[in-house]
């Protein structure tokens, strides 16, 4: 799979001006671990709906959208 999950959540973090400290207290994480989400290419769920509705942007359609693109592969 080709999502690199903590590098969008990164991204989308960016492009909404929000900075990693406001993350890490929204969803009751220390910046130490936002620093991990972001180099991490998996994440727990529950982990990934918390940063969804703290930015307001589903992730999870990403991985929808790639599994629908006919060259996805299943493992």
């Amino acid at each position: 799979m080709s999502i690199h999950i903590g590098e969008r959540i990164k991204a989308e973090l960016e492009r909404q001006g929000r900075s990693k400290v406001w993350l890490a207290k929204t969803i009751n994480r220390s910046e130490s671990t936002c620093y991990n989400i972001f180099n991490s290419d998996t994440i727990n769920t529950e982990l990934l709906m918390s940063i969804s509705k703290a930015l307001n942007y589903n992730f999870f359609k990403e991985f929808s959208d790639e599994f629908d693109r006919p060259s996805s592969k299943i493992l």
